[in-house]
């Protein structure tokens, strides 16, 4: 069944009005992180650096079916194409970043200093893994198939006479890639669920991590002279002048009687604790993954049912794929501001009742 010229246009309406909203929830993340010193712990970084590569995956769906009207071999179509390999791809990889740092900071009480220096192992290894294929495919074209990129009705990316392709190097991974930040997710459940006595969230949106970190080989040799010493680390979101202090800066000496003093003597253990803000650093990364998961049904199911009967389309499937796969920026924004504004509110009310 083949879409009429007024399908055409509304697809291509709804699409381009979708892309905008999309570009404007990009440009709201990278606003708001630049300008505002509340939106600065690690979580905020990662979807700050995804934005830049969501930009360019909501600048190619707003040509939308401009690209396959240019032809399959005009450099609009193959940039198009290129743009919506590489990017979507990137999307679900730093999405993927931030339920490994989820991971990290619930059973390994990751602080911000350990995850930042994830964050260029993170841009090195998404940027080489979605690139590579995506340049590629450029140089791939056969008298028989074609180019292969080429226009699938909404936009053009992997032309349908490369198929196999498609599946392979894009839904494929991207399923795959899902099904295991689901899994992160699970196992953090697991543990919030097995050790609920020690995961309080109080009423400052803060939940307490703890595990214990042995100072030394000998605390297994010498238990009855295992002494309790708590390391207090607090991975809120800060300013990024107070995660570095100045060198000229004073030091803060630690009291004798001060807890958290590093001072441990070889037999001891000590407990590390973190206070971590569980809307900004658990459940927004969740719902930016809900938000994802969203957006790939549609697409999935129009993929497969494209298998089954390579002729059969279906118009209200495509409205819902163009819709929802260029509108996923919008609601990232959506979810950046309100769950960051919430978590500021409380803060901002806690240190009114301190002072």
């Amino acid at each position: 069944m083949a879409l009429t010229e007024a399908q055409l246009r509304t697809l291509t309406t709804v699409e381009r009005v979708a892309s905008i909203l999309s570009i404007l929830g990009v440009i709201t993340i990278i606003g708001t992180f630049a300008f505002s010193q509340h939106f600065r712990n690690p979580m905020h970084r990662l979807i700050f650096i995804n934005a830049f590569y969501n930009l360019f995956d909501f600048i190619a769906t707003m040509i939308a079916t401009s690209g396959p009207a240019a032809g399959n071999s005009s450099p609009l179509c193959q940039f198009q194409g290129f743009c919506l390999q590489m990017f979507p791809m990137a999307d679900v990889l730093w999405t993927l970043a931030m339920a490994c740092d989820v991971f990290l900071v619930v059973y390994y009480q990751f602080d911000v200093r350990a995850l930042r220096k994830l964050e260029i192992w993170y841009i090195a290894i998404i940027t080489s893994l979605v690139s590579t294929p995506a340049i590629i495919f450029f140089f791939i074209h056969t008298p028989e198939k074609g180019p292969m990129y080429g226009g699938v009705t909404l936009w053009c990316s992997i032309s349908p006479n490369w198929v196999v392709f498609r599946i392979v190097f894009y839904y494929g991974p991207i399923w795959f890639l899902i099904l295991t930040v689901l899994l992160f997710y699970i196992l953090v459940g697991i543990k919030v669920i097995k050790l609920r006595h020690q995961f309080n969230i109080s009423h400052t949106d803060h939940i307490a991590l703890s595990s214990n970190i042995s100072s030394n080989n000998q605390a297994f040799d010498q238990p009855k002279n295992t002494v309790a010493v708590t390391v207090q680390i607090d991975i809120q979101s800060q300013p990024a002048a107070h995660d570095y202090p100045s060198p000229s800066e004073p030091k803060p000496q630690p009291s004798r009687n001060d807890p958290s003093s590093h001072n441990v003597t070889p037999g001891q253990k000590r407990f590390k604790h973190s206070n971590v803000s569980f809307r900004q650093y658990i459940l927004m990364p969740m719902v930016f993954f809900l938000v994802l998961l969203a957006t790939w049904v549609a697409p999935t199911i129009n993929r497969l049912s494209a298998l089954v009967d390579p002729s059969h389309v279906s118009y209200p499937l495509l409205l819902a794929v163009g819709a929802m796969g260029s509108l996923r920026g919008f609601w990232n924004g959506v979810v950046f501001i309100t769950l960051g504004m919430k978590g500021w509110k409380r803060e901002m009310k806690l240190r009114l009742v301190e002072a």
